[in-house]
Formats: structure tokens, C-alpha cells, sequence
């Protein structure tokens, strides 16, 4: 038998509006919400939220979808895509639209912040929650969004392809806090991830200017750093957690971002 490779966080249950999940729970510290990418939370997901921790943090690691603790393998990553994709809870093929979870994940980080004080909550999202944390940031709570590869709403057509996956109001109060609350977005992403396509990132600079810091990493055939050219995960299965590595330098900066945006 396995050991549990989440044996090192507690198991919590959250309430919000009717809704109940798991979330898993470590360290101490201001409050990190780490939102795992497809099919779930992979022990490499758990190693991200570990180098949250060790800077000083406390992480809840919500399970939307998926096993926890499961590797990333072909079966489980089609098994969660498909329900996932067609749940009214994540809208994936929506335009202009903020998915319903994401009121439970504002409630989260609320209490989050409750439970572990500090200026504010930061969140980071992957692939299929890449994109949360901008819509999350209509709290006031929320002090450091991270957008890894936000890969929802899936870029079927010209629209989606420059589509933030939130609603008009909900942008409009994320652009009124950059203005008035000096938020600041961070985004991350390969140059060559057609999931998360260059027209994101260029409305994301559009709509928050000099509030959004997108990070793209070489991934165009025979880059000098030998990304795939389906590289997709940031920070997770694609990094090379080596000196001099770019997916090093992203996962740092992140690891900073969230440090100096949650210091106060």
C-alpha cells in the first residue's frame, strides 16, 4: 500500500450557500488559496502548496473535482476533464460569464482570512482554475491573484480566445480595486499553449495595464530551454525546479509575489 501523499495536511469541510467540500488544510501564516489544475490534486499540486508554506503561509487546498492525491494519468485526467467541462458550476464554454463556484471560493477566502488574519488572502489557479483567482479578486480580501495558464473559458472561437472568464461587472470592480486598492494580478503561461492562447493575456493587459505582470515562457519549437511545445503547467508537471531554469524563475517570482503582496 501507498502512503498518502496529502498525509501532511488536514481535512476540513466548508460550507457556503448549500455547498460543502473538502479542503486541505497546512502551515501557518497569511492565508493562500491553491486551486488545483485537471484531473485534481497531484502530488505535484501538494508540492506547490508545500513551497507556499515553507515561505510562511497557510494553504487551503479546495478539492473541486478529481481524487486527491492521484497522479495526473491519462484515465483520470478524461474522467474529470468531461464532467468537469459540462458542469453549471464552472461554465467552461461560457462567455463573459463568472462560473457560480466562484462565489464559494470568495466565501473561502473569507474565511480563510478569519482564520488566519493578515492584510489579505492571495490564490493561485491552474489550467482549469487558472483563471479564478481574477474573478475572486472582486473581495477585498483578496490581495494576490495568480493566473497559472487560465485556461477557462476553453478558446473555441476568436471570443474565447480573449475571453477572461468573468463577467462584465465582476471586471469592472477587479479594475476599479487596481485603481483604488493597488491590486495586482500575476499571470503565467507558455508562449506555445494553445489552451491558454497569447489574446488572453493581451486582454489582460488591456483591461488592468500596468496591474497585470504576465509572465510567457519560451515554448516555440526549438527554444533554448527545451520546453515541449505542448508544455502547459507552469508549476507543476512542465517545471524544472533547476537554477537557470525559467519555470524556476516563474515559480519564484510567484513565491515572492505572494510574500510582498501579503505583507501589508
Amino acid at each position: 500500500m501507498t502512503s498518502d501523499p496529502l498525509n501532511d495536511f488536514t481535512k476540513e469541510e466548508f460550507s457556503f450557500a448549500g455547498t460543502s467540500r473538502q479542503v486541505y488544510r497546512a502551515g501557518q501564516g497569511t492565508a493562500v488559496i491553491v486551486m488545483a489544475e485537471i484531473p485534481g490534486i497531484t502530488p505535484r499540486v501538494a508540492d506547490f502548496a508545500r513551497r507556499v508554506i515553507a515561505r510562511g503561509h497557510t494553504v487551503f487546498m479546495p478539492v473541486l473535482f478529481g481524487k486527491p492525491g492521484a497522479e495526473p494519468k491519462a484515465a483520470g485526467i478524461i474522467s474529470t476533464l468531461a464532467p468537469a467541462c459540462v458542469s453549471k458550476e464552472f461554465k467552461a464554454f461560457a462567455f463573459q460569464s463568472t462560473p457560480p463556484a466562484i462565489d464559494w471560493l470568495r466565501a473561502l477566502a473569507r474565511h480563510a482570512h478569519e482564520q488566519c488574519g493578515g492584510p489579505g488572502v492571495g490564490a493561485v489557479g491552474m489550467c482549469f482554475t487558472g483563471g479564478f483567482a481574477l474573478a475572486m479578486s472582486t473581495d477585498p480580501t483578496m490581495l494576490a491573484p495568480v493566473l497559472s495558464q487560465p485556461s477557462l473559458p476553453l478558446p473555441f472561437g476568436k471570443r474565447r480566445r480573449a475571453d477572461l472568464g468573468c463577467s462584465p461587472a465582476d471586471l469592472a470592480k477587479v479594475i476599479e480595486r487596481t485603481q483604488k486598492d493597488d491590486l495586482c494580478v500575476l499571470g503565467l503561461r507558455f508562449t506555445g499553449d494553445r489552451v491558454v492562447p497569447a489574446e488572453r493575456f493581451a486582454s489582460l493587459s488591456e483591461q488592468l495595464g500596468d496591474s497585470f505582470i504576465g509572465v510567457e515562457l519560451d515554448s516555440s519549437k526549438g527554444n533554448a530551454w527545451g520546453h515541449k511545445s505542448a508544455a502547459h503547467s507552469v508549476l507543476t508537471e512542465d517545471l524544472v525546479d533547476e537554477p537557470g531554469q525559467p519555470t524556476q524563475a516563474a515559480l519564484i517570482q510567484v513565491l515572492d509575489f505572494l510574500d510582498q503582496r501579503l505583507a501589508g
